[in-house]
């Protein structure tokens, strides 16, 4: 009996409401499922594409001899490898330069928790280890890659034309969502 008077009182209504209310923000902002979420990616080392070329010996026409000409690999400006913060986390970086010039964020090997609004960031701030490596690396000059692809595996990021990569020496799993670092790596 008191549990029918007690389920009919408006406070009780007030009060499971507003539970209500406070699990469905809490189920937003935790995303607790992606504790137990796996997106694998495995994007190939970039290439620039080259066109074929004309062979000298070849007569000018539509029937001459096209000869591919060799693709050249990427050039490491810098490496590093990966630090855990409020998360685990392995795996490699790499600065790619591709033979026209541009560059490439390279995440090798990426093993680390999937999470609400993860971000690849380049940082000015210094890797530290541990706790204290958490909060830190958007304290200074950051830019944003892009999303996380995947949070196992290999992906590439494209590096803006106009990055000044002499300042920017680290890169980031950044969750934005809770300001904090999931992992890092310096890039020397």
């Amino acid at each position: 009996m008191r549990v029918k008077r007690l389920l009919r009182h408006p406070v009780t209504w007030g009060v499971l409401a507003v539970g209500v209310v406070a699990l469905g923000v809490a189920l937003y902002l935790f995303q607790p499922w992606r504790l137990f979420t796996t997106v694998e990616v495995n994007e190939a080392l970039p290439a620039v594409a080259v066109s074929p070329a004309v062979s000298p010996a070849a007569s000018p026409g539509p029937e001459a001899a096209e000869t591919p000409t060799p693709a050249q690999g990427p050039k490491t400006l810098a490496k590093g490898t990966f630090v855990s913060h409020e998360h685990e986390t392995e795996g490699r970086a790499r600065v790619l330069e591709l033979p026209d010039g541009s560059r490439v964020l390279r995440i090798e090997d990426l093993n680390t928790s999937d999470g609400p609004d993860l971000r690849v960031w380049l940082s000015d701030q210094p890797v530290k280890k541990g706790n204290a490596g958490w909060f830190n690396l958007d304290d200074g000059e950051h830019l944003e890659l892009g999303e996380l692809k995947g949070n196992r595996g290999n992906a590439n990021y494209a590096i803006p034309a106009g990055a000044d990569l002499d300042s920017l020496r680290s890169v980031t799993i950044w969750c934005r969502r809770f300001g904090v670092s999931f992992g890092a790596a310096a890039l020397t």
